[in-house]
């Protein structure tokens, strides 16, 4: 029984000990993924806008090797 115990014992430490998470409170939490969602919609909005202006760039190349020069 006495080693039962023990072992009960040793576990539970164990298990406090390697998993912090149990430790650490949840504020904050939905801050951080708010703001890496923000940073996402950004940087997608950035690549909209350069796709956009690769795209139009490309256009405009095409035209002018279209438009004979003189």
């Amino acid at each position: 029984m006495k080693r039962f115990t023990t072992l009960v014992f040793a576990a539970l430490i164990a298990l406090t000990l390697s998993m912090p998470v149990l430790a650490q409170g949840t504020t904050g939490t939905n801050n951080g993924k708010a703001a890496a969602q923000k940073q996402t919609k950004e940087e997608k909005k950035q690549a909209a806008k350069a796709k956009k202006q690769a795209k139009k760039a490309k256009k405009d190349t095409n035209q002018a090797k279209k438009t004979p020069s003189k």
